[in-house]
Parts: C-alpha cells; sequence; structure tokens
C-alpha cells in the first residue's frame, strides 16, 4: 500500500487494519520526531485505567487519564498540549501541538486551576524507531500516514480515532475504516 503523504515529525502514523501486535492493533501515533537515527512518537488511542494524579504521588489533582504511548521505557511519563509559551522549553510539534516542557511549571499551573484537563494529555513509554526502520515499515504497508489535526488528540474519542481519520482521508480509506477489528465479527 502506497503511502502519498511524507512521513514526518507533525504526522500520524495508523497500524494497518490487520496488524497483529497487540501493542499497535488499530493505534494511531503521533510522529514528535523522524529524524535520520530514528524516530519516536505516541500512541493517541489506548488510555490505561490510570488517572496522572493516581500514577504520580506528588502530582496535583487532575482528571485527566494515562493513555500507553508505546512499549518503549513504559517507567516514563510523556506529556502533549496547547499550552505552548505557558510552559518553557516545550517543543512545538504540530499545529497548536507541544510536547514536554517545564514539568514543575506545569504542575504549578494545574494546582493553581490555570491548566484544565482537555487540554494536556499524560502517556506511559513512547513507541520507537532505530534508524530507517520506519522508513522500511512504511514500504512494506505496516502504516499509513495521515495529516495531524489537534482535534485527534483532544477532541476524538479514543475508542473511535482510527476509523475517524481513515474516514477522514477518504478514497479507499474510508472502506479500511469500516473493517470490523475482528474479522469474525464480519
Amino acid at each position: 500500500m502506497q503511502n502519498p503523504v511524507k512521513i514526518d515529525k507533525g504526522k500520524l502514523l495508523l497500524a494497518e487494519p490487520f496488524m497483529l501486535d497487540p501493542n499497535f492493533r488499530r493505534a494511531v501515533i503521533f510522529l514528535c520526531d523522524h529524524q535520520n537515527e530514528g524516530s519516536m512518537g505516541f500512541i493517541l488511542n489506548k488510555p490505561l485505567k490510570i488517572k496522572v494524579d493516581e500514577l504520580i504521588g506528588d502530582f496535583p489533582e487532575f482528571d485527566s487519564r494515562v493513555y500507553f504511548g508505546g512499549p518503549v521505557a513504559t517507567d516514563t511519563i510523556h506529556y502533549l498540549h496547547q499550552l505552548g509559551d505557558l510552559i518553557e522549553d516545550s517543543m512545538p510539534v504540530g499545529s497548536n501541538v507541544y510536547w514536554g516542557g517545564n514539568y514543575e511549571k506545569l504542575k504549578f499551573l494545574i494546582a493553581s486551576g490555570v491548566v484544565k484537563p482537555g487540554t494536556v494529555k499524560f502517556f506511559a513509554g513512547y513507541s520507537g524507531w532505530s534508524s530507517g526502520q520506519l522508513d522500511e515499515e512504511m514500504q512494506i504497508g505496516s502504516w499509513i500516514s495521515a495529516n495531524m489535526d489537534p482535534n485527534y488528540l483532544f477532541a476524538v474519542r479514543s475508542k473511535e480515532l482510527w476509523a475517524k481519520v481513515l474516514e477522514i482521508k477518504g478514497g479507499h480509506f474510508s472502506v479500511l475504516a469500516s473493517i470490523p477489528e475482528h474479522i469474525s465479527w464480519n
């Protein structure tokens, strides 16, 4: 399956419909870095059954689930947000989407009520590829590339995200969106 969209930081990667790896089945990954040395991103649609303030002991009360970002370094927490310059050292990774930044400032802004749930998304671990690995996986059709919209990160329900992005791509991708997750359901 050819992907006309160039893969780069700020793009989405959607697992092909029949990917068997349970880490990536129907995954939508937001690519935050793509260089010759490797690539990394976060799975946007795999919520865990724990809130960030339950996972991190010194975190202020905050009604925000943690998501499974990927199988690499699952003992680390990362975050994507729309807060831009409010959080120093955050890196722009897409249109109105930022990665990381000053963690203590984030906690302060949450405790002060300035930052509300729905503007920050937390991830345990990340998805990573070594040099050339993602390009190879794209060539064999493991991933479908798509453009990112901040609404995918903050407004579309996780369970619906994979199919929604494919539908918006249109053409034969909208047909793929309707393939049941378990072929026996067909």
